[in-house]
């Protein structure tokens, strides 16, 4: 011991339950001759410490400095130890977790295997030797397992297996990396593979696994029980079995996740970059955007039609490992669902809804306690950014930068949904629940909430909603009792979640392209720029409206929308486009059709307009025979992007365009785009080359709408969001077109810039308005 004999309550916060915490403090304090013990208190970690001065303070600092990798320590806070120090040399222990409910809570998202586990996976030495449920402190399920915290295994999925003599003596053992780790399983004591085949006999343990890879080697799709919910595998350089798949699960063309052994097969398949293999080596095991290579033995087609990016990932869990090693090939690893449909979770609800899909099931009897699908993520501008956030990264907190008075609930937006439980300066965002479109999506959405505030011990005072009526979560919202419901405008989410993320509170501009959303006035919104701070925001600019023959039916048929903008356009004083042009677009479609849209748009009947940045790029896809008809959200306009990265001219000039002054607003009139558009298709000019100038049409656009609008604002800061975002062309040029003016250019890194992050752009600026009022 060094210097005086003190003590003290150290509470530490973040994520620090469930990846090794515990045990690195006991093994740090024993290592500095420290008496006392630790303990998970909720939430947090609370430990009580007695030694010398300065093996205290370098225990204190190394808290934070030598953390566990899976570990992320937000705050230590040190204070007097209420009553009797640890008396010398009585040693430091591991004491028993109490709860805290009025603190916030975190939730370890899970981790993939670590090396330590693999290398004793395919050890045969080894007694986990070939197990699927290897896992320690560094890795394994972690909120696909929590029923309740503090984090304990009599408070997760494995409560249902009593630990054997072996494994207890592993889990008390302060050496050993199992020491406290509660998913610790191994064949004796753990959780066991069952195959089950209709028309074949059921197997258990390895006979399962031979099974499930037999069929999958034969050209079969099987249904594989992952981490948070079952997935459909099958061969991956197989087309038929590939095309199978597609047609039993109802999504015919939206591409599908491949997984890989390693990083030197993911390069066999595809470019990658430094950033790129970075991530898909994180212990997130994320699905990663990558450019595939044209020299692979994939059926590209088959995988990733329309555009040259490729899901690819590693193996998440033992089994996947298995799986890959054994097999030896790539495979197509994607959510245990029908399109448009929940992940399912639940053995019974897989066997019944996947019984037309898959052709045997691999499961196993632990079971899944939360919902989460795969995390995506792409790189943009050399940092990863998700595009989906579940596995591995949800429930990892946000901070919010103005912390909320009260308890409040971020209910989310429509399409890839979430949920944000806010309190204080913390914010939960949920795991991606998909698309609130049905009776199984409000029950997801139903089951996904009680999970997070049970787990969370989080009773909601305000609710912040989306403006539009129609919304499930907006509906789900109003029936919730709390004494606060806080509408909350669509874009100004987008742009507010950007703005909080990155910890601004003061006035910025803010760049909202998506789809649609409800504007304050009533009519449907999608290209806007606002000067905004987190509590409010005015409208300063937009898009021209068009109109959407049909509603929603111009979604899903961009030629509709693109008709809507040739015949319908906005009056900003644009000469009308040339009737030869049109009539070239025209004659490509079915005229029984046209005459149908064209008197919709007449009668102005079920044509509601929108000023929407999507329905553009939508519209620019279908002027130039990209997609007439698109089968899943933003499939014109990914097409459009790929088209536009293909261009290899160093000249990329822009398109004609114009600004308007309208009712006090500035505003993109895109016909004269849209007239260049029609007549460079009707010329035969090279697709690559017109996309690319539309991209950079639309960056130009942007800086001539923020700049004024920032000048006038006396604001440098402009937030991105909205889903076109995800669009990396886009992203980047706008992003140097608006830096070359001087600004500063804030993007999402931590969420999604689609709907994945309104949940928690409506918390931010519900915490916002209620702290103004109190």
């Amino acid at each position: 011991m060094t210097g005086t004999a003190v003590a003290r309550r150290i509470e530490v916060y973040g994520t620090v339950q469930g990846v090794g915490f515990r045990p690195f403090v006991h093994r740090l304090a024993t290592a500095l001759g420290l008496d006392g013990r630790v303990s998970n208190a909720g939430g947090h970690v609370v430990i009580e410490a007695g030694g010398g001065a300065l093996e205290l303070a370098c225990f204190t600092e190394r808290l934070v400095r030598d953390a566990p990798p899976a570990a992320e320590v937000t705050a230590v806070l040190t204070g007097s130890l209420v009553g009797a120090a640890p008396a010398p040399g009585s040693g430091f222990a591991v004491a028993a977790s109490s709860d805290r409910t009025d603190l916030p809570r975190t939730v370890p998202p899970d981790l993939a295997t670590c090396a330590a586990c693999l290398r004793e996976l395919f050890a045969p030495a080894d007694r986990r030797y070939r197990y699927p449920f290897t896992n320690c402190t560094d890795c394994g399920p972690r909120a696909t397992v929590i029923a309740a915290l503090p984090y304990d295994r009599e408070r997760t999925a494995m409560r249902g297996f009593p630990l054997c003599r072996r494994c207890a003596r592993e889990y008390a053992d302060p050496a050993d990396r199992r020491f406290h780790a509660e998913p610790l399983a191994c064949p004796d004591c753990g959780p066991t593979l069952a195959w089950r085949q209709d028309g074949g006999a059921a197997a258990s343990g390895a006979a399962a696994l031979l099974r499930a890879e037999l069929l999958i080697a034969a050209g079969g799709i099987a249904a594989v029980k992952g981490l948070g919910g079952y997935q459909l595998v099958c061969d991956a350089r197989d087309p038929l079995t590939v095309a199978r798949l597609r047609r039993r699960k109802g999504r015919p063309a939206k591409p599908l996740a491949v997984m890989v052994r390693d990083l030197d097969a993911a390069r066999r398949v595809a470019d990658l970059t430094d950033a790129e293999a970075v991530l898909l080596a994180d212990r997130a095991a994320p699905i990663v955007l990558v450019d595939a290579r044209a020299d692979t033995r994939l059926p590209a087609e088959a995988l990733h039609p329309g555009t040259d990016r490729i899901g690819l990932m590693l193996p998440t869990t033992p089994l996947h490992h298995l799986l890959l090693a054994d097999l030896d090939r790539p495979l197509v690893v994607t959510s245990g669902n029908r399109s448009g449909e929940p992940i399912a979770i639940d053995d019974a609800d897989a066997a019944a809804r996947l019984a037309d899909v898959a052709d045997g099931f691999l499961g196993h009897d632990r079971p899944i306690l939360a919902r989460y699908d795969d995390s995506v993520v792409a790189v943009q501008a050399g940092t990863g950014r998700p595009l989906r956030r579940a596995r591995g990264l949800a429930p990892a907190p946000v901070r919010l930068p103005v912390p909320a008075p009260v308890p409040v609930l971020g209910a989310g937006a429509h399409l890839k949904h979430t949920l944000t439980l806010a309190r204080d300066d913390f914010a939960v965002v949920g795991p991606h629940t998909g698309d609130l479109g049905d009776a199984d999506a409000a029950d997801s959405l139903e089951h996904s909430y009680r999970r997070l505030s049970t787990v969370h011990a989080f009773t909601p005072a305000a609710v912040a909603h989306d403006l539009h009526p129609g919304y499930l979560s907006t509906r789900w919202a109003a029936s919730l009792p709390v004494a606060q419901r806080i509408a909350v405008q669509h874009h100004h989410a987008h742009v507010a979640a950007c703005a909080a993320e990155h910890g601004h509170t003061g006035t910025f501009v803010g760049v909202a392209y998506d789809g649609l959303g409800l504007g304050d006035d009533g009519t449907l919104w999608g290209g806007e720029i606002l000067v905004a701070d987190l509590a409010g925001y005015r409208r300063v600019a937009r898009f021209a409206a068009a109109p959407l023959p049909g509603g929603d039916a111009a979604v899903r048929h961009p030629a509709r929308a693109a008709l809507g903008h040739l015949l319908g356009a906005e009056p900003l004083g644009a000469p009308p486009q040339d009737p030869a042009l049109v009539a070239v677009f025209t004659g490509g479609l079915e005229p029984t059709m046209v005459d149908r849209i064209t008197a919709m748009l007449r009668a102005d009947v079920r044509c509601p307009r929108a000023s929407s940045a999507g329905r553009l790029f939508d519209t620019a896809a279908a002027l130039l025979g990209l997609r007439h008809s698109v089968s899943y959200e933003a499939e014109a306009a990914i097409a459009l992007e790929t088209e536009a990265l293909r261009d290899r001219s160093a000249d990329r000039p822009e398109l004609p365009w114009r600004i308007a002054e309208h009712a006090g607003l500035r505003v993109y009139d895109p016909a004269p785009t849209l007239a260049a558009l029609l007549a460079a298709a009707a010329e035969g000019t090279p697709v690559p080359r017109v996309a690319a100038a539309f991209h950079r049409t639309l960056a130009a656009v942007t800086a001539a709408l923020v700049e004024p609008a920032a000048r006038a604002a006396g604001t440098r800061t402009v937030c991105l969001g909205g889903g076109c975002f995800d669009n990396r062309l886009l992203a980047r040029e706008v992003t140097a077109a608006l830096s070359a003016l001087g600004l500063t250019v804030l993007a999402p890194r931590l969420l999604p810039a689609g709907d994945g992050g309104i949940s928690y752009g409506q918390a931010a600026v519900a915490a916002a308005r209620l702290r103004k009022e109190h």
